[in-house]
């Protein structure tokens, strides 16, 4: 899970254009490209980048090669499952790394697409993996997904590490091309309330982790999505993605506890969407 000082993961991105003779060189001199090499040429929304509105983006990613690709869902979804989350498993993750259980660990993953922008307690996700483990188990596994730039778990915010590590972790896969792809879901499902709502609020995380250590918080039924950390201020982020005003009582109450921490609302209400993923964080973390 993430680290209990916050987590910022590794992001990442994609060109197909960058000459073989550039490309990173695996265990066996063969080239490849995988999510943790692309880190640093992850793509923010840009409404003219390859002409796609916000619907688009939020479907299909940032990940430039799988875009030329993005008018064949079938050709695209099997470019990001075999060339992207396969090849970063097998080779950034389990090449690397001592893996006993690697069927619970791609199990592991799918259920962090499956739930990401969700709190989910270890002992759920137990219960619903088939290759048994152990909570300790699942927190490594998630460490290493994370430092590979698929998937991570943020803690909670508390203002006490040792409180921030025994918290449930908030699931987020670090790029929404992850979850599509995975899922099998369609470009129409965007405009279904439940996964528009899911993937803004991924979409806004992974931009966030980008650029500063993120948590969340969660005080009974009461929620914050994000909360960031920009020197000594404290922002507390709210995600919305439909038109229907709700009261935000999570902001309040966190605000009311933590002294001096900013709200910010991302959505209709607040900053639009679209002009939040189009510009790096701290230009409205600083405002």
């Amino acid at each position: 899970m993430g680290r209990g000082h916050g987590s910022r993961a590794k992001t990442q991105g994609d060109d197909p254009g960058l000459r073989a003779a550039a490309r990173p060189t695996g265990a066996y001199g063969k080239s490849r490209w995988t999510i943790r090499d692309r880190q640093a040429r992850t793509l923010v929304f840009r409404r003219d980048a390859f002409g796609w509105d916000l619907d688009r983006y939020l479907f299909f990613g940032g990940y430039p090669g799988a875009a030329a690709l993005s008018s064949d869902l079938g050709r695209w979804r099997a470019y990001v499952l075999d060339s992207l989350i396969e090849t970063t498993i097998s080779r950034d993750v389990l090449l690397m790394t001592r893996v006993d259980k690697p069927a619970l660990l791609r199990q592991l993953f799918r259920l962090a697409c499956e739930y990401s922008g969700q709190i989910v307690a270890f002992t759920k996700l137990l219960g619903q993996l088939q290759d048994a483990g152990n909570t300790v188990t699942l927190a490594h596994y998630l460490e290493l997904l994370s430092g590979a730039g698929m998937v991570t778990g943020l803690s909670k915010y508390s203002g006490s590490r040792v409180r921030q590590r025994g918290s449930s972790p908030k699931l987020l896969a670090l790029n929404n091309a992850l979850i599509t792809a995975t899922l099998e879901l369609s470009p129409n499902d965007v405009q279904d309330q439940t996964w528009r709502g899911r993937l803004v609020e991924s979409a806004v995380g992974a931009h966030l982790l980008r650029s500063t250590n993120v948590w969340y918080w969660r005080q009974g039924d009461l929620e914050v999505d994000y909360v960031v950390r920009v020197g000594r201020s404290v922002f507390a982020l709210e995600v919305k993605s439909g038109v229907r005003e709700e009261p935000m009582r999570g902001l309040s109450a966190f605000t009311h506890r933590f002294r001096g921490a900013r709200p910010l609302v991302i959505g209709p209400a607040g900053i639009h969407v679209e002009d939040f993923l189009a510009s790096e964080p701290v230009r409205w973390l600083t405002m």
